[in-house]
């Protein structure tokens, strides 16, 4: 009877070469752990700390076109915003209220002024007057002239009456039937007869000159009593204070039925269909401004793009305020006074390494960056150029492809390098 196998079992011997090369095997292995096991434990040791990737924000170094720019904040205002003044001492009645909407030629207020209509009425009854006299003059000016006419007229009726007796007594005197004495005083008569007819006629036109010029006089009289009246009327008319653009009522500065004084304020109105933006500059910006430089607004979600129009020769409190005009067509639905974003696009700088902004550069003051390498976030000085508000320019310190931490790293707290863990 078989018990079991060992009798036919036997002992196989392991060959030489096969265990050296597990020994191999083996040894490379461990060699392998132990350098990844000194190479992990020297970058936990240079790690002061630990953070979980889930608390950064990493971006990667780029090539690109960076846009320098500036994100500044406005607000609308009215590039037309006519204010209204009292023209004399009067009493006030409004007509509309703050915020209403007018049309341009709508009356807005009236003012009272009793002055004024009296002087209105007296120029009005000064130019009927003058006006009078000058239809006087026309009269006067004709019967002159029908005078002057009648006497030339005279003269002349003498000359010929002259001139037939001279040539009676001429032909006569040939003959011998009148004697030298009688056709001397024909002769004396006839010229001067000739010369009072002469001296007549221009009488005459002297005449006509004098009372044309008199009322010439007149009629100029009468014109800058028009003017006068006409002033006067104006003037009154102006009591009738109406809206000069289509808009609303921005504010009243007096109460209804007040007395006010010559030249005092009234009202403000707000012409809605030209509105510009009115933003604030930082001081640091200013030297890299010019005017008509593009502006991209942001208006209540509403995107716009405008030109820079204007800017204040004056800096206060660091800050300068210049007003963006907008290109082309006007947004609808906007209120004096509404806040605005804007961006204000000062330069392209095409081909530069880029990387997004984040408050690494607030916290490092630009000068530093943390790169992430293997789960290593290591701090390395770096060279920063223009800016924009989405992205900064690298010049120096860090290469394309670059991964960094560009929020977050206030949790460093400025250690030479810091474990990210997942």
């Amino acid at each position: 009877m078989i018990r079991d196998t060992s009798a036919q079992d036997s002992v196989i011997a392991t060959p030489q070469g096969w265990r050296n090369k597990k020994f191999l095997a083996w040894g490379g292995a461990a060699v392998i752990a132990a350098v990844a096991a000194v190479f992990l434990l020297s970058a936990w040791r240079g790690s002061t700390q630990s953070v979980s990737l889930a608390r950064l924000s990493v971006a990667q170094v780029s090539r690109g076109t960076l846009v320098r720019d500036a994100a500044v904040n406005g607000r609308m205002v009215a590039a037309v915003s006519p204010t209204l003044y009292s023209t004399a001492p009067s009493t006030v009645t409004l007509k509309v209220k703050a915020g209403d909407s007018i049309k341009k030629g709508d009356i807005v207020a009236e003012l009272e002024s009793p002055d004024l209509s009296n002087e209105l009425k007296r120029e009005q009854a000064s130019y009927e007057q003058l006006e009078a006299e000058v239809a006087r003059q026309r009269i006067l000016a004709r019967k002159q002239k029908l005078l002057a006419r009648r006497d030339a007229d005279q003269a002349e009726i003498d000359r010929v009456s002259a001139q037939r007796t001279y040539q009676r007594i001429e032909a006569a005197g040939i003959v011998g039937v009148v004697a030298k004495i009688d056709f001397l005083k024909a002769q004396d008569a006839l010229k001067s007869a000739e010369i009072r007819s002469k001296h007549a006629e221009l009488a005459t036109g002297l005449e006509n000159e004098d009372v044309d010029l008199a009322l010439k006089t007149k009629i100029s009289q009468l014109e800058q009593q028009r003017l006068t009246r006409d002033n006067a009327q104006r003037r009154v008319d102006e009591l009738k204070l109406r809206a000069p653009v289509d808009g609303v009522v921005g504010t009243l500065s007096v109460a209804n039925r007040s007395v006010v004084a010559a030249n005092t304020a009234l009202m403000t109105l707000v012409d809605l269909s030209q509105l510009e933006v009115e933003v604030e500059i930082p001081e640091s910006y200013v030297a890299d401004l010019g005017l008509g430089m593009n502006v991209e607004l942001n208006i209540n979600g509403v995107k716009a793009v405008g030109k820079l129009s204007a800017l204040s020769p004056e800096v206060v409190k660091n800050i300068v305020l210049a007003r963006v005009r907008f290109s082309g067509d006007q947004p609808p639905g906007l209120r004096q006074s509404q806040r605005v974003s804007a961006r204000l696009l000062i330069e392209e700088k095409p081909n530069v390494l880029m990387l997004a902004r984040g408050p690494f550069v607030e916290n490092e003051g630009g000068r530093f960056a943390y790169v992430l390498e293997n789960g290593i976030a290591r701090r390395k000085p770096i060279k920063m150029g223009a800016t924009s508000v989405t992205a900064v320019e690298i010049l120096e310190g860090l290469k394309e492809g670059d991964k960094v931490v560009i929020a977050g790293t206030d949790n460093f707290e400025n250690a030479a390098s810091v474990s990210i863990n997942n």
